[in-house]
């Protein structure tokens, strides 16, 4: 293939969840309505662990940075999806495409990689709690968080610098509302051998490795849990990692489901349907399964609501 001639094409068409019409306004307000409660949600998120020093701690470290990749993750899909329908467009530039593959799996990853760190923070903070703010200190949590943005950040930056090699002819069509790998590969007119072998690397290292990592953590987590000899302990100590478990069920959860989904019907409609669920679902429901069974959160949501409202109240008294 010569360097010149890989690709004919400068934009894709993205037939998003329905081609109806009549459905688009309704897809408007609810994807609109979703994207607004995570962004806020999340926010507020990182506005009370920010503000509040008693979190100050590495399990809300993490999830002070869980939350930003959750903004980011969904905002790397439903804003385009949301100009598209607002301008009655379905086309997304070729440039356009290759920046959302890399954006979606840059911080899909991330949210995978959070997940297995604060899985292994459980597990020290339960099996191992006398040692656990020398294992944990701000340094190895630092370490931690910086491998993390590494190798997410090569493991996209790969997928997207395989994508610029294919050629793109015929067959502009996504049936989706979002530039998914697997689609934008499969439209391609050239080899795609190389493309197919990083995606099952990188499904390796961002998927079974720390899926591996989780269930390893749990596995140790459960078993220290029956250790316990009082009623009130095995209380204590699961609900320390109770809203996590819920996080990671609800993600790989909805992951298997489009595995499944995938698998089980011909039509790719399914599959997108599906998609919505951890693009869209999981980072918006995140911050109530955080907040709703974590007092300190809870208390530190109040404080910022409090402040807020405080600022805004003396200019209308003075």
């Amino acid at each position: 293939m010569e360097p010149g001639n890989r690709t004919c094409v400068s934009e894709f068409i993205l037939l998003g969840l329905s081609e109806e019409a009549e459905l688009q306004p309704l897809l408007f307000g609810l994807f609109l309505s979703m994207y607004l409660i995570t962004f806020i949600g999340n926010l507020l998120i990182i506005l009370a662990i920010i503000t509040d020093s008693h979190l100050h701690t590495p399990m809300y470290f993490f999830l002070s940075n869980l939350s930003f990749a959750d903004i980011c993750f969904i905002s790397s899909t439903v804003p385009k999806m949301l100009l598209n329908i607002q301008v009655q467009s379905k086309v997304i530039t070729y440039e356009g495409c290759i920046t959302q593959i890399y954006f979606f799996m840059l911080f899909g990853g991330l949210d995978i990689f959070l997940l297995t760190v604060m899985a292994y923070d459980r597990f020290v903070a339960i099996c191992h709690p006398l040692h656990y703010k020398i294992i944990m200190n701000p340094k190895f949590c630092g370490l931690l968080l910086l491998t993390s943005w590494l190798l997410t950040v090569l493991c996209s930056l790969s997928h997207g610098l395989m994508v610029l090699r294919l050629s793109f002819c015929t067959e502009l069509e996504i049936p989706h509302f979002f530039c998914e790998l697997n689609q934008v590969v499969q439209l391609a007119c050239s080899d795609t051998f190389l493309n197919d072998l990083v995606m099952y690397f990188t499904t390796g290292l961002e998927g079974i490795i720390p899926l591996a990592g989780i269930l390893f953590s749990y596995t140790k987590i459960m078993f220290s849990i029956s250790r316990i000899s009082s009623a009130g302990g095995k209380y204590k100590a699961f609900t320390t990692c109770g809203s996590h478990l819920s996080v990671v069920s609800l993600f790989y959860g909805t992951v298997l489901g489009i595995c499944l989904s995938s698998a089980g019907t011909q039509t790719s409609k399914a599959r997108t349907i599906a998609s919505v669920m951890y693009t869209v679902a999981t980072p918006m429901l995140n911050p109530f399964i955080y907040s709703l069974r974590n007092k300190d959160i809870k208390q530190a949501l109040k404080k910022v609501f409090r402040s807020f409202t405080a600022s805004h109240a003396v200019p209308g008294n003075s």
